[in-house]
This record gives C-alpha cells, sequence and structure tokens, in this order.
C-alpha cells in the first residue's frame, strides 16, 4: 500500500480490503456499478475501489451511478460536477421514485423500505444496460450492527446485511466493501477530503424512525463500553450455531448436542475484530 496515502485513508483501504478478500468481491474482469448517492459513504466507497482499481491483483473496471428520484430541489448537479471535472466514468439517472413514495406512504410513516425497493431495481436494470456483472453499495459496519439490532428487536430474526449477495435472476451480485469500516472514521475521511455531499431529505422528517433509535442507543452503549459496534460486528464472524435455536440449522449442520467445551465464557469477553479478517491487498 502506498506511503503516499493518509493515516485515515490507509485505515479505510485496510478494511476494504479485508473486506473484499474474505468474501472474494471482486474478480478478473468484473465491471462494478458504484452506487453513489452523493453522501458521505458512496464518495468514501468510490474513491477507495478507484485508488484499489489501480494496484489490485486482478483487473476490473468501475462506473459510478446516481439515481436522481425526482425529489424536488435535489441538487444532483453537486455529484455530476464533481465527477465530471476528475473525469469518472458517471451515469446520472432520472427516475421519479418520489411521487411513487409519497402517494403510496401515509404521511409520518416511514418511506425507506420503499424507496430502498424501487432504487435497488432501478440499479439492477441499469447494471445490465451498462454490461455491469456486480453493484457496490456504501453500506458501513454501523450499518451492519444496526440492521443486525432491528431484526433482532423487532423481526425475530438473527440476521444482518449480507457483505455479498446474488440477485434473482442470478446474474448480478451486490457487494458492500465497507462492511468492516467504522462510520466515525468514514466521516471524518470524507470532511478531510471536503466530498461535495448531496444531502437526501426525503426522509428528513421522521425522526423516530426505529432505525434511528437503535442507533442512538448503540451510540450511548459504546461511550460507556468503548468497542461495543466492534465487538458486534466480530460476533457476526463468529457464530456458534449449537448456541442457536434454529432447530432448522441444528437438522442441517448435523448437531445432536452442544459441546460444553464451547460454553466456556458464553456471558462475556470479546473477538479482536481483525481475527475475522484477511488482507487482499
Amino acid at each position: 500500500m502506498s506511503n503516499d496515502l493518509s493515516p485515515a485513508e490507509r485505515k479505510l483501504s485496510r478494511a476494504v480490503g479485508r473486506a473484499i478478500g474474505d468474501f472474494s468481491m471482486i474478480s478478473e474482469g468484473d465491471r462494478i456499478l458504484v452506487a453513489v448517492s452523493g453522501g458521505k459513504d458512496s464518495y468514501t466507497l468510490h474513491h477507495l475501489l478507484l485508488a484499489l482499481e489501480r494496484r489490485a491483483p486482478v483487473q476490473f473496471s468501475l462506473v459510478a451511478v446516481n439515481l436522481d428520484q425526482g425529489q424536488p430541489g435535489y441538487p444532483g448537479h453537486l455529484l455530476e460536477g464533481y465527477m465530471r471535472e476528475r473525469g469518472h466514468a458517471f451515469h446520472m439517472v432520472r427516475e421519479d421514485t418520489y411521487s411513487i413514495v409519497t402517494e403510496k406512504i401515509p404521511a409520518g410513516k416511514t418511506y425507506c423500505s420503499l424507496c430502498s425497493r424501487l432504487r435497488r431495481g432501478i440499479l439492477y436494470r441499469v447494471a445490465r444496460e451498462l454490461g455491469c456483472n456486480k453493484i457496490a453499495l456504501g453500506h458501513h459496519r454501523d450499518d451492519a450492527v444496526v440492521t443486525l439490532m432491528l431484526n433482532l428487536f423487532f423481526s425475530g430474526q438473527l440476521k444482518a446485511m449480507p457483505p455479498k449477495l446474488v440477485c434473482d435472476e442470478g446474474d448480478i451480485i451486490v457487494v458492500r466493501p465497507l462492511v468492516y469500516c467504522a462510520e466515525s472514521d468514514i466521516a471524518a475521511y470524507a470532511e478531510a477530503m471536503a466530498f461535495p455531499i448531496v444531502p437526501c431529505d426525503l426522509c428528513g422528517s421522521q425522526q423516530q424512525l426505529q432505525r434511528k433509535v437503535v442507533s442512538g442507543m448503540l451510540a450511548d452503549i459504546e461511550r460507556d463500553h468503548p468497542g461495543v459496534r466492534a465487538s458486534v460486528l466480530a460476533a457476526l464472524g463468529n457464530v456458534r450455531p449449537s448456541h442457536l435455536f434454529d432447530a432448522g440449522l441444528w437438522k442441517q449442520l448435523g448437531l445432536e448436542v452442544a459441546r460444553e467445551a464451547d460454553d466456556e465464557g458464553g456471558e462475556g469477553g470479546t473477538v479482536p475484530p481483525d481475527r475475522l479478517v484477511r488482507s487482499w491487498v
């Protein structure tokens, strides 16, 4: 890794490289659509992947895509100007999903689920049109941790965001190279880089979203117990199936009984996140 990188970029680049290596996110000949919303996460993702493209052990190409969803006053020109000035491969896609979301969802309810589904469908279509076999999204460690807690508290499921998934049609793979990156590190890096942030105000009036509540709860715990988010991330890669209550999983894995040796320290201790990962670059 180049010594010219700042400490912040070096830290993020290493985390991205580990995630890519752990889950084989990028392969020879990939053409990757990088979904850029204009927020700090997607700017950081795009910048780090561009740098990785120049030094990676495999050849791949990138094209950044932004979706203008028809929201009144959307300042997409900030992102377009940034990409054009730097000569990056970039496509602006305009689809009025804003009208659909505001029509279908009652005032005061959460727009995120429908908005996300519509956006994902458009990205799949555009990826095919541009000859891309993969889509890179900017979800980071904190997104994955909060999703895990949301599913645990409100859906009765033990799952987080998959770092890599295939679409129903089987032709496009979605990857999340930032899954090991802390949001605080991304925010500091984006500020230092002075990315022209494009705000998403569609949900701005919905301050009581469950995601905001859970994020606040984790922030409170982190203040008293630093490293909690990192520990939760470590837990996602340190699963003990015999200590869960999924009878179907027990049968699938051929489990009949939990081993006492695996029960040691079951209510305490943490696993260092760096035990989960291997460097790709």
